[in-house]
């Protein structure tokens, strides 16, 4: 139940994102870094477990970026679609970097291409990060698999005072307390941090700690996970629970998780099952000169064990090209 938050309100970084990706702790993944050629002007992390390696959040040096949550439509039996949702995200991203196609002609082209049928239900936050930080541009854009044409797309972040999330239900969905939880919180912390005349240092701390909100109900005794799954919508944080369908939810703490998977106890069946959670946290912020700064959190390593705060950590700064 991964979530995203734009915020346009912090005086000094005009742009700023937040995003935990919620996902099975053992899916193989890359952590973030620069592509290799022909793609090394794009930055993010990879999922590896398809062949596509689609991406939930990248940005280039050029100044696009892109994040895509998904969702399961109320009685779609699709989950896991032909097409990777990650390899939308990709396709944004590695438009060529010499390009000049705007965020409206790639999602003419997204729809032309029939490039919003045949996944699972997405929604595709992306655009030029220099369209929100220059007063009067269009911002940044969503466009989702319920996106049947042009007219259908939506804009978000066009001037200050602006904070957007999304989650894993179509932009919008308001029922989701997450969301209006993830919103809130970030306004607030955006407001304690100008107050204090914090450094940048002390910003990114804050707004880590805040990704780190567990609220998660816990499970009832002989709660199913496909029941249980309902409440994940919740929490910003999801912590480690290992998900039996069918049964009853086991959800115990990181370091008993581990340890019953090195006795065996948890088997895992593949790379879409097993320990899920909150596995990655990402912020991102862009001052009025176009430098980017781009952290990220890991959570828990490849094998699924907690990493220790802050040894996970990655941090990318630069300036973004022709602004």
């Amino acid at each position: 139940m991964c979530i995203a938050v734009i915020t346009t309100e912090h005086p000094q970084y005009p742009f700023v994102l937040l995003n935990n990706r919620d996902e099975y702790l053992h899916r193989p993944t890359a952590d973030a870094t620069w592509w290799d050629p022909p793609n090394s002007h794009v930055l993010g992390g990879y999922d590896l477990h398809r062949e596509v390696h689609g991406t939930w959040l990248g940005v280039t040096r050029q100044g696009r970026l892109a994040v895509l949550t998904n969702y399961r439509e109320e009685g779609d039996a699709i989950i896991q679609g032909a097409k990777s949702r990650g390899g939308i995200v990709n396709s944004f991203l590695l438009t060529d970097p010499h390009s000049t196609e705007t965020t409206e002609q790639f999602a003419q082209r997204l729809v032309d291409e029939d490039g919003v049928r045949g996944v699972g239900g997405f929604s595709l936050l992306f655009g030029q990060i220099r369209d929100v930080v220059d007063r009067g541009k269009k911002g940044l854009a969503i466009i989702s698999n319920r996106t049947p044409d042009m007219d259908g797309l939506i804009w978000v972040a066009r001037s200050p005072n602006e904070t957007h999330a999304l989650s894993n239900s179509f932009y919008g969905d308001r029922s989701w307390p997450k969301v209006v939880k993830g919103e809130e919180a970030v306004k607030a912390a955006v407001d304690q941090s100008v107050a204090k005349g914090e450094s940048k240092g002390e910003l990114l701390e804050r707004l880590f700690q805040l990704l780190s909100v567990d609220t998660l109900p816990r499970q009832r005794d002989g709660e199913s996970w496909d029941i249980y799954l309902r409440q994940l919508r919740n929490s910003i944080f999801v912590p480690a629970v290992i998900p039996v369908p069918g049964s009853e939810l086991s959800e115990k703490p990181a370091d008993e998780i581990a340890a019953t998977r090195t006795n065996g106890v948890a088997e895992i069946a593949d790379a879409t099952s097993g320990v899920y959670g909150t596995q990655k946290e990402t912020i991102i912020l862009v001052d009025h000169t176009g430098k980017l700064t781009f952290v990220e959190r890991t959570i828990y390593d490849g094998k699924g064990y907690p990493v220790e705060k802050g040894k996970g950590d990655r941090m990318f700064e630069f300036q973004i090209e022709g602004w």
